[in-house]
């Protein structure tokens, strides 16, 4: 499997378990190599769900909320947090530049409609169809690369790659038959999200490596301070600003990363109201390190209108008069995994994402936090082919104090080829 490859659809894999493949499919076409690579998975996931009279406005514990009585129990089989993935990547190197192209298909395994329908006597949906990637790059090892295109977003993306939860389903699933589930995404870090970008990446300096470049600003949702839904317009005057940094290590049989990374970007307008264009930011800090069969990661990140969960989700609020009024919000989480003599992995992780309110919110529904409990058992069949066993406990809680809660256990399979 390619370097982009390994990047957008294994990065964590490749870095927490020795049963992933390190190459794929490899076919000599004329002037071009063609990778094809990816993966391929499905779970069936168990989730009972326990809340109070309300459901938290953004809280992630709530999705396995039926409308029935507390402590409804929801089947649901389909993706993990990866989606089924078939990548294409052809690489060639002309006029002392090396070229490649990427473009890959992220087909559902989740269908719970009859004939792949939703109607009025059908409730229920097609897991369908993503397209995250699609970019091409050029460059050379004396001066780095550039990248057009669209892949996974610069900020918060080693966060998501170095998440344990990438081999399983991890938090609820976001809605009806899904194409992935929601793994740690919003309890312990933002979402990088598969955005256009034209980046740069400095070549490899004994480990050190820094990418910078400009992304499609989102537009995201805000809440005036009752919290009603307001969107924000459909275009943004500027991109958005991404960039980060890491260097990885290796001594003896330690070896380890470090990374930091931050975005900016202005929000744009409510639709028929006037504010101040103002800048959302945020940055985050990460580690992990692997030795003697454990790995441990760190992760921290803060930010001021960014959201939670997505970029620019409930990241403002609006005054009456059309004003945007920040929301802070930060988060992290802690991993530890450790592989038994049977090569099993155990990993164990906890994750939170706290959301503040702006000045004059008067929305007691509106999240405070998204935490989650994950533990897996992950077991290698053969170096492609993994069995996992997962349980989470995801808990949600308003600023007045209303909690829902989910426990959920997934069983199922990840093949890497």
């Amino acid at each position: 499997m390619n370097k982009n490859i390994k990047l957008a659809v294994a990065g964590a894999v490749l870095a927490l378990s020795a049963t992933a493949a390190n190459a794929g499919i490899i076919i000599p076409a004329g002037e071009w190599t063609v990778d094809l690579g990816g993966n391929v998975n499905m779970y069936s996931s168990w989730s009972k769900s326990k809340s109070q009279t309300a459901s938290v406005s953004g809280g992630l514990a709530t999705a396995y909320n039926t409308g029935k009585t507390n402590g409804a129990t929801v089947n649901q089989f389909g993706n993990g947090l990866l989606p089924n993935f078939l990548s294409v990547t052809g690489t060639t190197r002309q006029n002392d530049l090396d070229v490649s192209f990427t473009i890959s298909l992220q087909p559902g395994s989740a269908n719970n409609g009859a004939l792949n329908q939703v109607d009025a006597q059908t409730v229920g949906a097609n897991g369908g169809l993503n397209n995250r990637q699609s970019f091409i790059t050029f460059g050379d090892k004396s001066w780095g690369s550039v990248k057009i295109g669209k892949d996974l977003g610069i900020f918060a993306s080693d966060a998501i790659l170095s998440d344990i939860t990438l081999l399983g389903v991890g938090g609820a699933y976001a809605g009806a038959a899904p194409n992935t589930s929601l793994g740690r995404i919003g309890t312990g870090y933002i979402y990088a999200d598969w955005k256009p970008q034209i980046a740069y990446s400095t070549p490899n300096f004994n480990g050190f490596q820094a990418t910078a470049g400009i992304s499609q600003a989102f537009t995201g949702l805000a809440t005036d301070q009752a919290g009603s839904a307001a969107t924000l317009s459909g275009l943004n005057a500027a991109p958005a600003y991404e960039g980060k940094a890491s260097y990885s290590f290796a001594a003896n049989d330690v070896t380890g990363k470090i990374w930091v990374s931050g975005i900016a970007q202005k929000v744009g307008t409510i639709a028929n109201k006037s504010n101040d264009d103002p800048v959302a930011y945020a940055g985050d800090i990460g580690a992990n390190v692997n030795f003697a069969g454990f790995g441990l990661t760190g992760y921290y990140y803060g930010g001021s209108g960014v959201g939670t969960t997505g970029q620019m989700l409930r990241g403002y609020s609006t005054s009456t008069s059309g004003k945007l009024i920040a929301r802070d919000s930060d988060g992290g989480y802690v991993q530890a995994t450790y592989v038994l003599p049977t090569k099993t992995k155990v990993a164990l992780s906890w994750g939170i994402s706290n959301l503040d309110k702006a000045s004059g919110d008067t929305d007691g529904l509106l999240v405070k936090e998204n935490e989650q409990w994950n533990a897996m058992l992950i077991q290698p069949l053969t170096k492609h082919l993994n069995l996992v066993a997962e349980y989470a406990n995801m808990r949600s809680e308003s600023h007045s104090g209303v909690k829902n809660e989910a426990n959920t256990g997934s069983l199922g399979a990840i093949l890497f080829f």
